[in-house]
């Protein structure tokens, strides 16, 4: 249950990052052979030891691991070592992590491990794995050394994890930003982005039909926002995509090429691919939209005896009388109020109690919220009450219901063209739209017009 819970909180935890594991190194020992050295005054004796990669790392089978991993391994000539410093480890058994969750205040923290040991883990999940080798100055080098040494002590290594803003791959970027004299933010820190938001995350959610729609369905109206490529580079492919090519001129006013080599550790096939394009589907939400109305359409009309049964029993007879369309009508009303009543109100709750606010602004809670809970009480009131009269009014209020949800989706298409409002929310409303129209008291309403008019 545990496992069910967090496989739907990290939904877009971004969800980058990896549980802890329990062969880090002890950060006290990390630092005690840097004191022959000294300061930062030896800094070119002690980083000419020195190699530092960007390791990054692909998709992996859980969700959280969809949009890959990203690190920093330094290794030391000098004393033999490699080691892979992880600005994403997290654990599902901290203390009050589920509730942290919900309300967006998760810690993660950065942890060192021996590289093959992180690597040998990766490998183990069938992830690719590549690293960058960076050229960097001596002294950049030796600098970097202090500060993720210092950045792994226990009184420095949480921070305030946020799915776009701060996580391990915005924390690799600064790095490598700040080991480049601040030339890695002048060259992308205002340069136009080549998707949104919204975008990005379905290149990597595109082979999952529920997870694509779900996630999307959570992002609001700011996931549509133009960003910069500083800002695409939350996600750790971004950060290998603009680093091959990039170049610095360094203290010295020597000019270097960022990426000395690639080295590919390991690569996977049998592993659906991340689009280089997003997709702008939304076609399959409103076959399955216009599948349900379909089907919808059908019970009514039969329930209704609009569309004749038969009195024979057997096989699938709720199908063939008109009692038993009923059962089945008021029972498929009640699954679909429940459903999207659970995800109304996780929205809800999100947008208004939480600091994920990359659900704040979503057009999609005007016909999709906790409103959806009222065809549960009303379907089975329909469905199985005794008293006719009782039925009756059930299903004019059903049929308000979906009238009303109806109309919040036709409000939410009305807004985007409004700058303002605009949002990327097409699947939701294929989806949702076809049903609630032909559930809601509309249709009647027109044929009472075209009759009256008649």
């Amino acid at each position: 249950m545990k496992k069910l819970f967090a496989a739907i909180a990290l939904l877009f935890c971004i969800i980058l990052p990896v549980p802890a594991q329990e062969n880090g190194i002890d950060s006290e020992e990390s630092t005690t052979y840097y004191s022959e050295f000294g300061s930062l005054s030896n800094s070119a004796a002690r980083g000419k030891y020195l190699t530092v990669k960007m390791a990054v790392t692909g998709p992996g089978d859980e969700i959280y691991s969809w949009w890959g991993h990203i690190g920093i391994v330094i290794e030391d000539a000098l004393t033999g070592k490699s080691q892979f410093f992880d600005w994403g480890v997290f654990s599902f058994d901290a203390d009050n992590y589920y509730y942290d969750f919900a309300f967006g205040r998760m810690l993660y923290c950065c942890m060192v491990s021996p590289t093959e040991h992180a690597f040998s883990r990766f490998i183990n999940e069938n992830r690719d794995v590549t690293l960058y080798t960076l050229d960097l100055s001596p002294e950049a080098k030796a600098e970097l050394l202090l500060f993720a040494e210092n950045i792994v002590l226990p009184e420095n290594r949480d921070y305030l994890y946020h799915m776009f803003n701060d996580n391990c791959a915005t924390r690799v970027r600064d790095i490598i930003d700040h080991a480049a004299g601040g030339a890695f933010n002048a060259q992308y820190g205002e340069a136009p982005g080549r998707f949104t938001l919204r975008q990005h995350m379905r290149r990597y959610t595109w082979f999952s039909p529920f997870w694509d729609w779900f996630i999307s369905f959570l992002m609001g109206q700011d996931g549509d926002l133009p960003i910069t490529v500083w800002d695409e580079m939350f996600l750790p492919s971004e950060n290998a995509f603009y680093i091959k090519d990039f170049s610095y001129t360094d203290a010295d006013g020597t000019e270097r090429k960022l990426v000395l080599n690639t080295e590919v550790i390991n690569r996977v096939e049998d592993r659906p691919g991340t689009l280089e394009i997003p997709q702008k589907g939304w076609i399959k939400e409103l076959l399955l939209g216009i599948g349900l109305a379909f089907m919808f359409g059908f019970l009514r009309l039969r329930a209704a005896g609009i569309i004749p049964g038969t009195k024979r029993t057997g096989k699938l007879w709720f199908f063939k009388t008109t009692e038993g369309t009923r059962y089945v009508l008021g029972f498929a009303q009640v699954i679909t109020g429940l459903c999207f009543g659970v995800m109304g109100s996780l929205l809800f709750f999100m947008s208004f109690f939480t600091t994920h606010d990359y659900t704040y602004h979503n057009a999609n809670l005007l016909f999709i919220n906790p409103l959806f809970f009222a065809a549960v009480p009303l379907g089975l009131m329909y469905a199985f009450g005794r008293n006719p009269q009782k039925r009756q009014k059930a299903e004019r209020v059903l049929s308000g219901l979906w009238t009303i949800i109806f109309l919040g989706g036709f409000l939410s298409i009305i807004i985007r063209f409004f700058p303002s409002f605009y949002q990327q929310n097409q699947p939701a409303q294929a989806l949702v739209i076809p049903f609630a129209f032909v559930l809601s008291g509309i249709p009647g309403w027109f044929k009472k017009s075209i009759k009256k008019n008649i």
